[in-house]
């Protein structure tokens, strides 16, 4: 037994689970051929998927050294307003997608529901390429963020609905590696904004390109065969497993499917999730999302710099520190998630951050500490995103998809994962 809730309804592990989930907390070796289906089948598809993590992290950076060129070329220099909304009117978009992914993957698929989620993110690229106004900038901005909010919650329903069960949570934390990737990707590409005259519009046709691959790259991906069977497309569904775990597989993964499906029932309207015997489990998702973005790693990313420039430490190389932390955590994750288990990743990265706060509050105190702050402040900050890279970032992600019982999971994880997007900026 894993989530022993209180209501009678989640005291059990559904057959579908038992067989095909991991326990969160057991660790498992991953399957590299042998009696369980291979990885490398589902390999090129879970790729494929994580470009919408990339153009998460991408969208997230896109803006944060061209913006001083953007502000002036628009004619908003100087309105700190104004370059405040083009750098989170992001979120305002994200979360309405987030609020309708679940919907929309429930309702066309997750296949169809990636390709809906490149669309705005191209055409509000390329609005932000071509404007020349602050409005058109917003609307761009707007449009970007309604396929930033749609695309990662059906990530993690892909990527937990296609992948073998041992390796189900390094496939998950490709999520994060993806985000931290798009993060350093539009970093770099925005070094030259200072020297070559709008080249912050090049940036913006850049984003374009991972979205268009997305859309064009799902084409020759596989259905979720939990989305086509709940559909009672039974036969597509086994080729679609033929595909992603090999002709051996396909009865076991059928008749396990099939089990799951009669105990899970029905699916439910959004607002069932908020009473009753589900009320429960979401409240252990939107808990698990909120105790991330309160953790602090917002304003750690946003004033890293600020911390940085104060100590003497140029804001490039900062940038570089950070970027290097981030990627290195959840490479690490990615490795350790399918042995140590989604628990003890999760409260050891808590535990480091608190730790890691520790130290820059003692870093703060220059007068005792002389140079030695520096060392307390910049460090303290870095073990903070490693420390959040290895659990607290890629975690809750994963967890969703996995303790969800299948009729409530697309909108219950839409519903958790928008909490990600109510955050103070």
């Amino acid at each position: 037994m894993r989530w022993k809730l209180n209501n009678s309804a989640y005291k059990r592990v559904p057959s579908r689970d038992a067989a095909m989930d991991h326990d969160v907390e057991t660790p498992v070796k991953v399957n590299d051929g042998g009696s369980g289906p291979s990885w490398r089948m589902s390999l090129p598809h879970v790729c494929v998927a994580t470009l919408t993590s990339f153009l998460f992290g991408y969208h997230s950076g896109v803006v944060n050294e061209p913006l001083e060129s953007i502000s002036t070329d628009l004619g908003f220099a100087g309105n700190t307003l104004a370059e405040g909304l083009v750098v989170s009117i992001c979120l305002g978009g994200a979360f309405i997608g987030c609020l309708f992914s679940g919907s929309v993957a429930d309702s066309i698929g997750r296949r169809r529901a990636f390709q809906l989620s490149a669309v705005p993110m191209i055409i509000g690229a390329a609005i932000s390429a071509l404007t020349n106004s602050m409005e058109g900038m917003l609307f761009g901005r707007f449009l970007v963020g309604t396929g930033m909010g749609l695309g990662p919650p059906v990530a993690s329903l892909y990527i937990t609905e296609v992948s073998p069960p041992g390796v189900r949570g390094t496939y998950g934390s490709f999520v994060q590696i993806a985000t931290c990737l798009g993060i350093i990707v539009s970093l770099l590409i925005g070094t030259p904004v200072k020297d070559i005259d709008r080249w912050w519009r090049v940036c913006f046709w850049v984003a374009a390109i991972p979205a268009m691959l997305l859309a064009l790259g799902m084409e020759f991906c596989a259905e979720s065969p939990h989305w086509l069977y709940k559909c009672g497309r039974v036969s597509e569904a086994e080729m679609q497993f033929e595909k992603l775990l090999g002709p051996l597989h396909v009865k076991s993964a059928m008749a396990e499917l099939s089990r799951s499906e009669r105990d899970d029932g029905e699916s439910v309207k959004y607002s069932e999730l908020f009473r009753g015997r589900h009320f429960n489990v979401v409240f252990i998702g939107t808990t698990l999302f909120a105790l991330q973005q309160l953790s602090g790693i917002n304003s750690v990313f946003y004033f890293s710099s600020t911390v940085f420039r104060s100590v003497g430490v140029p804001a490039s190389f900062a940038n570089i520190c950070m970027g290097v932390s981030n990627l290195s955590g959840s490479i690490v994750a990615m490795l350790l998630m399918d042995k140590l288990g989604r628990k003890v990743l999760l409260s050891g990265s808590f535990l480091a951050m608190a730790f890691s706060m520790g130290l820059q509050a003692i870093g703060a105190n220059r007068q005792y500490l002389g140079s030695a702050s520096v060392y307390f402040s910049v460090g303290g900050i870095l073990m903070f995103v490693l420390s959040f890279s290895l659990g607290a970032g890629p975690v809750p992600g994963l967890l969703l998809p996995e303790i969800f019982p299948n009729k409530i999971r697309a909108k219950a994880v839409a519903l958790c994962m928008s909490v990600h997007w109510v955050r103070v900026q």
